[in-house]
């Protein structure tokens, strides 16, 4: 017979940390899907100029990051790199490096998907009004491959949110690590973790609903 009582006060005196922690994990996912965006856009053109000298070492880049896993990286970037001499950040901004190349490589996939379903028309029709190359890609095909890509954008946000809680493995305070803390603390191991569970939960159910009113909004926009 399971014999264990409930003490949720331990949980209400470090309620403040675990508010903390959550943002904490938001602020990373947040900065690194932000950065991941902007670098993956660049490998995505890449990946469509028909170069094979850009297309190939994207391509290797892409292949390589998706298929190793992200604690792999992390324990890398942070310990590895360090022992060959190259700088690397302290732990929060190591991480948040680390979170951005790993989704810069799948941002990178979703991006080049979103440009080649482009129907040429479109392209063809800014060519006839006599818009740029430049002109063409601000107006034409960034908006139309933003709303494209939008629903796979927001999976990887939701992703990228609860892959924060690896940044616990080099002592980075977020909401895992602060969970373990509480329970290495005060041995209050169920009330600890369910905690964390239900503010992930919660959080990302949040994300997602607020995404979704921002994905069907912009379908509006013609």
């Amino acid at each position: 017979m399971i014999d264990y009582q409930f003490n949720f006060d331990v949980i209400w005196r470090n309620w403040d940390n675990f508010l903390g922690a959550l943002g904490m994990g938001l602020g990373l996912a947040a900065a690194s899907l932000t950065l991941g965006a902007i670098l993956g856009l660049g490998l995505a053109a890449a990946r469509i100029s028909g170069k094979r000298w850009l297309d190939r070492p994207v391509w290797l880049y892409v292949e390589l990051v998706r298929n190793t896993p992200l604690l792999l990286l992390i324990f890398f970037v942070y310990f590895g790199l360090p022992e060959i001499g190259i700088y690397v950040l302290d732990k929060y901004h190591s991480f948040i490096l680390t979170l951005t190349l790993y989704a810069a490589a799948y941002m990178c996939e979703v991006f080049r998907a979103g440009l080649t379903s482009i129907p040429n028309g479109y392209l063809e029709a800014g060519k006839a009004i006599g818009l740029r190359p430049a002109q063409r890609a601000r107006y034409v095909m960034l908006p139309m491959m933003f709303r494209i890509t939008l629903p796979a954008m927001s999976n990887n946000f939701i992703s990228l949110f609860k892959d924060t809680s690896l940044a616990a493995a080099i002592a980075v305070p977020e909401l895992t690590f602060t969970a373990r803390q509480v329970n290495a603390n005060t041995f209050r191991v169920v009330e600890a973790w369910l905690t964390a569970s239900i503010l992930y939960l919660a959080a990302a159910y949040l994300i997602a609903w607020a995404l979704r009113r921002v994905e069907r909004r912009y379908a509006m926009i013609r």
